[in-house]
């Protein structure tokens, strides 16, 4: 996975804004381009993690059907310290 700052290293140049030091400065083209290009990155991860995500759950999920109980747990809500309404 790329770091955010490698979709703009090519297209980064440094202005002096008056009585300032040199700033980093991107095109807003160029910074539009590489989100677009950030947001295609990241729904291929997305497809990659649920492909594998689902690969592992074929996986485990019979053994995890027998070894799972039956019948949910129940927790109280409230402690069992409290008093009992009338």
């Amino acid at each position: 996975m790329k770091n955010p700052a490698d979709y703009l290293a090519a297209r980064v140049f440094e202005a002096r804004r008056p009585r300032r030091e040199l700033q980093p400065v991107v095109a807003y083209a160029d910074a539009v381009q590489a989100i677009e290009q950030a947001l295609a990155d990241a729904e291929k991860y997305k497809y990659l993690l649920m492909r594998a995500l689902c690969r592992r759950h074929d996986e485990v999920a019979p053994a995890a059907a027998v070894a799972a109980p039956t019948e949910p747990r129940v927790l109280p809500l409230y402690p069992a310290e409290l008093p009992l309404a009338a």
